[in-house]
């Protein structure tokens, strides 16, 4: 069993008509059920603009321009051989594990929504569960990754009854 403390800041009030708290929750809580994750687990997520996505995006990762979802793991989990599951999670000394936090940007999520023809709702869902993924250690730098991050996102998607995101891009 596990239990989902999610700090949402909805900083840009665009989100607010998407129940942008409810989807992230949904969202998260996916990732969580469908990984097995058992305990107590905190993560927080920005839902903020591409201004604000570009300053966070620059001072992290020097590249001063918006993106669609950021994230920051509270350890390093990834998996040191290509293509296989990052290491677990450890709980801290109160026994609830801190994920890490995650950024998301309306509008450069809004935009990559309308230009793949799916409602802005199924993409904002995608992208936290990608971000959440991250938290965990999963990655696509190395293609086996890639591989392997995408099929648990899609599996999760369906699940949710999403369609598989990957497809629109072949």
């Amino acid at each position: 069993m596990n239990e989902l403390n999610a700090d949402i800041l909805i900083e840009d009030s665009r989100w607010a008509r998407l129940d942008f708290e409810a989807l992230a929750e949904v969202a998260c809580q996916s990732v969580l059920d469908h990984l097995g994750q058992t305990g107590e687990v905190e993560v927080s997520i920005l839902a903020c603009n591409d201004a604000r996505i570009a300053v966070l995006n620059a001072d992290f990762r020097g590249k001063p321009q918006p993106t669609n979802v950021l994230s920051w793991p509270s350890e390093e989990r990834g998996a040191k051989v290509a293509g296989a599951h990052p290491l677990r999670p450890r709980p801290g000394a109160d026994g609830t594990i801190e994920l890490g936090d995650i950024a998301i940007a309306y509008e450069t999520c809004a935009a990559e929504a309308e230009k793949s023809g799916r409602s802005l709702e199924h993409h904002a869902t995608h992208l936290v569960v990608h971000g959440v993924l991250h938290l965990f250690g999963y990655d696509h730098e190395r293609d086996p990754d890639a591989t392997l991050m995408e099929s648990i996102e899609t599996e999760i998607l369906g699940n949710l009854g999403i369609q598989d995101p990957y497809k629109h891009l072949e």
